[in-house]
């Protein structure tokens, strides 16, 4: 009984404590899904490049959120366990990282992979902290 007061102490003592904090989160509401807002991104958004990804950025969707869609080809990878690791490890990264992204404004991502090798999750994370600053910059220069 003396254990379950413990564990509830400190339960409430890290929530009030994670108050103001930047949650790292990935909802459903942030993947980009519909045939609308795919064709839409690919005909008129621009590319950023980085050493292990490629980025589709279109700024300022009309959300406050930005939205991310990510593509790992088939053609590199053939077996789909390789294709869900890397989508992990790039969802992971970016959820890591969306903090960079300015708040109220929001961008559509295509982020595509590109070695033909399978990267570690620190390299991942470097190039999509050099994607997500890429696509703040333009959102800045869209304010």
């Amino acid at each position: 009984m003396e254990a379950m007061k413990n564990i509830a102490s400190v339960a409430c003592s890290t929530e009030s404590s994670s108050v103001g904090k930047t949650h790292h989160t990935f909802s459903k509401k942030e993947r980009i899904c519909g045939k609308k807002d795919i064709s839409n991104l690919l005909s008129s958004g621009k590319y950023i490049i980085s050493p292990a990804l490629r980025c589709c950025c279109l700024p300022d969707n009309g959300l406050p959120y930005s939205r991310i869609m990510i593509s790992v080809p088939k053609k590199s990878f053939k077996r789909a366990v390789k294709r869900n690791l890397l989508k992990r490890r790039i969802r992971e990264a970016y959820r890591l990282g969306k903090g960079v992204l300015p708040d109220g404004m929001g961008a559509d991502l295509l982020i595509i992979y590109t070695p033909k090798e399978v990267l570690s999750s620190a390299e991942i994370s470097s190039s999509m902290g050099t994607i997500l600053s890429g696509v703040s910059k333009r959102l800045e220069a869209i304010r």
